[in-house]
């Protein structure tokens, strides 16, 4: 019996009761009885704040579940999206007595293996936290995995597991599917995070990638001295890049570090196939010659070629604004749900183009688009594959990056540009008119075989042996629903002549009369039931100009980059331990 789990979910408990109760009152007022309420966009951010307070308060668990949720627009509302980007992965770190006793069981003894080591460490974050040391006078950066950390993440991934039954409760059912493998994606997550042998793994892969890329530097592994709960790098230091009056005092062109940048995700995630996913500042620097340092490669994922295929069609149909070629990437990249109401989409999509624009036609950010498209996402019926929404995360962080070194920085000039260099829109064109000749001779060959059929048909119907079979599709359950509400009805019928039947000519037959109107007011509320929607802590739909550009209005710069400062400065820029 796992006692230490119980008592945890008794605490995660106390702390969301009374966000749960809210939720629980919007959709019957009185809990148990009442009408549902209309929850404002304030009072969701407003509760999207407590909730951010109750995940930094758990702990370095539910602060990487924040993190994890701030990817998944297809569980959360945008407002609470919003909020949960600002969660910064930087805690006080632990005592070093503590961190001490991790490093000297993974390595023995510290004076042996380091001839410095300076035990104030440089950064904390939830899941470890880095030191600066030597040896043998090479400077290094040795990040020790948090003591006890293990335990606790284990005891909270059985809490969040255990939760999951009680939150579906609360949601409807475009988030359900997305809500129930969110356990297994986050414990994956989390656990990877924890396994120091597979970041340096990462770090080496990604190194390699960049090896002949003068502009990019990587801090290299010093497998001598790294474990599992210990990972010793190369200590780099470098201006932290959102510190811009530091990086202009150096005489630094901020626009071609914010393209160097760009082009180095559009390398990793289309190019290469793994990338580093956690692009804050914290994790960003630039040396005094304009070279970017990349730094805790805990959180990396991989891309597969379909995707990477995919993300290639959605930045070229967003270069070339063409709506529908956007709404079919998403579909084919199962984004969006082939149900989902296409002209509804094509209308929001086209808002967010022309919203995004500006005064310049050719002048609009991906960020807004990708943010546009989250908000819309969050109504229709979704499955977020998980490192498509590590993607989705890295474009808008990046992008806020960009636009911190450089307000005017066109992210889809870059992205054509870098798109035309690597041949890409070329291969499109290409392809398209591969398949349009393709089409060409398909429709030459059906010319030539379709006659016959016709004539075929013909004959079996002057011959009275042609028949047509219907197929009904019925998605949405509407015969079953009917014919749920067909029977109830018949059964209240009955129900109701019986009783009257009884009371009129057995008065005295008390206990059959009760039995029968039970019956047939319980079937009563069951028909009621049928009815009644199912309600969730969705928002409403809204998709008028006036309504999204109200929302884009009172949000102000909720896609905007919100993390805090890592723990990257001149003299203590590195691995920010998360």
């Amino acid at each position: 019996m796992n006692l230490r789990a119980y008592w945890r979910f008794v605490v995660v408990a106390y702390q969301f009761l009374p966000l749960m109760l809210a939720y629980a009152r919007d959709r019957r007022r009185f809990l148990f009885f009442g009408g549902s309420r209309q929850v404002s966009n304030e009072q969701r951010r407003d509760r999207a704040a407590a909730l951010l307070d109750s995940l930094l308060t758990l702990g370095p668990t539910f602060i990487k579940l924040g993190q994890l949720l701030s990817t998944r627009p297809d569980i959360l509302p945008p407002e609470y999206i919003a909020e949960f980007s600002k969660l910064q992965d930087s805690v006080p770190p632990a005592a070093w007595d503590d961190a001490k006793v991790v490093l000297e069981e993974d390595l023995g003894p510290v004076e042996d293996r380091f001839t410095e080591f300076d035990t104030d460490a440089i950064s904390g974050a939830s899941l470890g936290q880095v030191y600066y040391a030597e040896i043998d006078g090479q400077p290094v950066a040795v990040k020790i995995r948090r003591p006890g950390v293990k335990d606790l993440v284990e005891s909270d991934l059985k809490v969040v597991r255990w939760s999951i039954p009680l939150l579906l409760r609360f949601v409807g059912d475009a988030q359900a599917f997305s809500l129930e493998t969110l356990a297994d994606e986050f414990a994956r997550t989390i656990r990877q995070e924890m396994d120091y042998n597979r970041e340096a793994r990462m770090l080496q892969e990604i190194k390699a990638n960049f090896q002949d890329n003068d502009d990019i530097r990587i801090p290299d592994t010093i497998g001598t001295h790294s474990t599992g709960r210990v990972l010793t790098m190369e200590y780099v230091p470098g201006t932290k890049i959102s510190d811009v009056d530091e990086l202009d005092t150096q005489h630094l062109d901020r626009t071609e570090l914010a393209e160097t940048l760009q082009r180095a995700y559009l390398d990793m995630i289309i190019q290469d196939g793994v990338f580093h996913a956690d692009p804050h500042p914290g994790n960003l620097a630039v040396q005094d010659d304009g070279t970017l340092v990349f730094y805790d490669f805990g959180m990396s994922g991989y891309v597969d070629p379909f995707i990477q295929n995919k993300i290639v069609d959605f930045y070229t149909a967003v270069a070339a604004q063409d709506i529908d070629a956007i709404l079919d990437t998403l579909i084919e990249m199962g984004t969006l749900s082939p149900d989902a109401d296409r002209q509804v989409m094509s209308d929001v999509m086209e808002l967010a183009i022309a919203d995004a624009r500006g005064e310049d036609v050719e002048q609009y950010r991906v960020q807004q688009i990708v943010q546009q498209v989250e908000d819309t996402i969050y109504e229709f019926p979704l499955r977020l594959p998980s490192n498509l929404a590590l993607v989705l995360r890295v474009a808008t962080v990046v992008e806020g990056v960009c636009v911190t070194l450089d307000p005017d920085f066109d992210f889809i000039s870059v992205a054509t540009t870098y798109l035309n260099e690597q041949g890409f829109i070329e291969a499109g064109v290409r392809d398209f008119v591969e398949d349009r000749v393709q089409e060409g001779r398909d429709a030459v060959e059906s010319s030539v075989r379709i006659p016959p059929k016709i004539e075929d048909a013909l004959d079996r119907v002057e011959r009275e042996d042609f028949h047509i079979r219907a197929d009904v599709e019925d998605s949405e359950l509407v015969l079953e629903r009917l014919g749920k509400r067909l029977v109830l009805g018949l059964a209240l019928a009955a129900g109701g002549i019986s009783t009257a039947m009884l009371y009129s000519f057995q008065p005295g037959s008390t206990l059959a009369i009760a039995i029968a109107g039970g019956l047939t007011l319980a079937v009563g509320f069951l028909l009621y039931r049928s009815f009644r929607k199912r309600r969730g802590i969705r928002a409403k739909p809204q998709f008028t100009r006036q309504n999204l550009r109200e929302r884009d209005d009172s949000e102000g710069a909720s896609g905007a980059l919100g993390f805090g400062d890592a723990a990257v400065q001149q003299s203590d820029e590195t691995d920010d331990g998360g």
